[in-house]
């Protein structure tokens, strides 16, 4: 599974539209309005890279509002999560 963090900047007056179109794409897991230089955060996890070519430039840029994006690739995840479910092996 790759992991790719997409930040997005958007039209101001379509911040809420742009967001839920993009939700709605297949590959993508998340999308977070937030503070700061760009508008939306979205989590795309897609299982190769190909999938990724058809997720971003693919769809998610192409979305009426959406003026530029940047992604970052994650090498590996880290989470409270994983980390919790690990220390419980075998702990039964």
């Amino acid at each position: 599974m790759i992991t790719s963090i997409v930040l997005i900047k958007t039209s101001v007056d379509r911040v809420p539209e742009v967001a839920e179109r993009i939700a709605a794409l297949d590959g993508v897991s998340e999308v977070y309005s937030v503070t700061g230089p760009h508008d939306l955060i979205a989590m795309v996890r897609v299982r190769d890279h190909d999938q990724l070519a058809e997720v971003i430039p693919g769809r998610l840029s192409k979305i009426p509002g959406v003026e530029s994006t940047e992604t970052h690739i994650a090498f590996r995840t880290y989470s409270q999560h994983d980390l919790e479910a690990a220390f419980a092996i075998g702990l039964e």
